[in-house]
């Protein structure tokens, strides 16, 4: 079975792949499990040091889009959902 690295993913890189696997996330799949605002909790109760940017990857990452789409069309619903999760920026 063949598994693909978020890095390998639309938006991610290295240092996305670094910060997901100090959460337990190695995999597109994981990643998909958990969804781009899981994630960004997870790694911001972590301590990683995040920024929305890296939210806008994350979900772009999972939809096939460029970041700056995502920040352009869900900003307001990602924001939302994070502030729903307890998480104020």
């Amino acid at each position: 079975m063949q598994t693909t690295r978020p890095s390998e993913l639309r938006n991610l890189g290295p240092k996305s792949d670094a910060m997901l696997a100090s959460v337990g996330i190695h995999t597109h799949a994981e990643l998909a499990a958990r969804g781009a605002i899981d994630a960004f909790v997870a790694l911001k109760r972590a301590g990683q040091p995040v920024s929305l940017n890296l939210l806008w990857a994350l979900e772009g990452a999972l939809t096939g889009r460029h970041w700056r789409d995502v920040a352009r069309d869900d900003r307001l619903r990602l924001l939302n959902e994070l502030e729903a999760r307890g998480l104020h920026l």
